[in-house]
């Protein structure tokens, strides 16, 4: 059977009932026919290097397994398959009685414009929707299911096939940037070969979602929602759980959304909680170049597909390519450190500044009062007793820290630590630090009048912080402010903009 005769059929308003209008979602391995408020995704017959759609029974399989893939983390979008039969007259209906010669899945239509690429053009990803998607993320990671696979053969063997592919593109794509694309990946993976493989033995290759762009998840109620898995290579799709989440953050880059960027990557480790991922950060540089490697692919596929003028497409695909050589070189990391009394501004000003640090996506932001949280194994909301504020208590978090600055700037990647840091003990212990990898330290000590300070942590409301105003009243008893020596005093007393252009200019930046 013609698949133009199924696409004419789909595409038929009648198919579907009276009043009905059809609109028709082209990509490169599918058709989706959006009619009313569902959805019918077919499969085309296509072959490419790494998927086989030849055949009305491979289709169907691979529909099958869509459905059973992404049914558990979207269950209001998957409704089931549905048979296109032929009747008694020779044409074909949906769901009819006859014998099926081609299967649809069933979904249900979100709203026009809530797919998160789209919000990301319409209005950009803005911090408290980033954090969501960097926790479902990772929430989706704890639910997959482990796989004992080699990380290094896994990550070694897609490069290997993504690197053909991209050769057979040079009519498309600079032969050159090619050729370097390829020998930097290969350079990463040797260097990085043992760690790729010890994240798999502790259980951190898991099948994962694969495809895990901002296109391929949605805002439905508020909340992002991943979908459209890719179903059609469990190898592709079995993958270091960082891999995975590596596209939302290329992508979110590739955008301009830098901030929004970071933001996934801190919430993804927040929520988490694993010190392992803190050493994979090391991976991040491969992860994010392979990614868009990846996109430069598709793209490149998608404009021989596109019935319009391919330039656009091509100038992206090379763009991305561009982006994939500058992931795969990052500049060397530093450390930075905002200190001062509570209600100084020190966790607004280190939101602010961690997107503006290399490499990106930006510094991982490890804050006292959510690690204090952690330690004791309660929500960032929830507010702590009196004795988990002891000096004993406090030792622990600022261990902890230090124990995951160690790992992150180790592995490559910027820190910037906000906390009080009013003990001289602990101010050397993070010089400390800095001098053991390397990295130059810069400590940021802000400061405002008595006033200030109580009148914000009266007003806080919904923060990780348990400070009241009988708090930093014991602070400025302790007179630890006129001990920061060796930190940069920012004047922290007007609006956070100002602050922000101080502390820009004390870094450098």
């Amino acid at each position: 059977m013609a698949f133009d005769e199924i696409v004419r059929t789909l595409s038929d308003p009648a198919t579907y009932g009276p009043g009905t209008t059809v609109d028709i979602v082209r990509t490169h391995g599918a058709m989706v026919f959006l009619a009313g408020d569902a959805a019918y995704k077919v499969k085309r017959p296509v072959t490419y290097d790494y998927l086989d759609f030849s055949t009305a029974a491979r289709r169907e399989a691979m529909l099958r397994r869509e459905f059973e893939l992404n049914r558990p983390a979207a269950p209001d979008l998957y409704l089931g398959l549905v048979p296109l039969t032929r009747r008694a007259d020779g044409g074909l209906a949906l769901g009819g009685d006859g014998a099926p010669v081609e299967w649809c899945l069933h979904m249900r239509r979100f709203p026009e414009g809530a797919e998160l690429s789209a919000v990301a053009a319409r209005s950009g990803i803005n911090r408290g929707l980033a954090e969501a998607i960097g926790t479902t993320i990772a929430d989706y990671h704890a639910r997959a299911a482990a796989r004992p696979e080699d990380g290094h053969a896994l990550i070694a063997a897609s490069a290997a096939d993504l690197g053909a592919a991209l050769g057979g593109m040079t009519e498309a794509l600079d032969a050159a940037q090619v050729a370097r694309f390829r020998d930097r990946v290969a350079a990463e993976i040797a260097r990085h070969a043992a760690l790729l493989s010890a994240r798999g033995r502790a259980g951190h290759v898991r099948r994962g979602h694969g495809d895990l762009h901002l296109g391929n998840m949605v805002l439905l109620d508020g909340r992002p929602v991943p979908f459209d898995a890719l179903e059609f290579d469990e190898r592709l799709a079995t993958v270091d759980v960082l891999y995975d989440l590596a596209f939302a953050v290329m992508d979110l880059l590739h955008r301009g959304q830098r901030e929004a960027a970071q933001s996934v990557l801190g919430a993804y480790l927040a929520r988490a909680d694993m010190p392992d991922h803190f050493d994979g950060l090391a991976l991040l540089p491969l992860f994010l170049g392979l990614r868009a490697g990846i996109r430069a692919l598709v793209t490149v596929q998608a404009a021989r597909l596109d019935d319009g003028p391919p330039g656009p497409r091509l100038a992206e695909a090379r763009a991305y390519l561009g982006h994939a050589l500058d992931y795969l070189s990052p500049p060397a990391p530093r450390l930075v450190a905002t200190g001062g009394y509570s209600g100084t501004g020190k966790t607004t000003l280190a939101r602010h500044l961690a997107p503006l640090l290399d490499p990106v996506p930006g510094a991982i932001h490890l804050r006292s009062d959510v690690e204090r949280k952690a330690v004791f194994g309660v929500d960032p909301l929830s507010r702590l007793p009196q004795d988990a504020y002891s000096e004993a208590a406090g030792r622990r978090v600022y261990a902890r820290l230090l124990d995951r600055a160690d790992r992150a700037l180790r592995a490559g990647q910027s820190v910037i630590l906000d906390a009080v840091f009013a003990r001289a003990e602990e101010r050397a212990a993070l010089a400390g630090l800095a001098q053991r990898r390397g990295v130059p330290l810069a400590g940021l000590w802000l400061w405002a009048d008595r006033d200030t300070l109580v009148a914000r942590v009266t007003a806080r409301r919904g923060d990780a912080s348990d400070a009241d105003a009988d708090v930093v009243r014991r602070q400025l008893a302790s007179d630890a402010d006129a001990d920061a020596t060796g930190w940069t005093r920012i004047e922290a007393q007007d609006d956070p903009e100002a602050v922000l252009d101080r502390a820009r200019a004390a870094l450098g930046l």
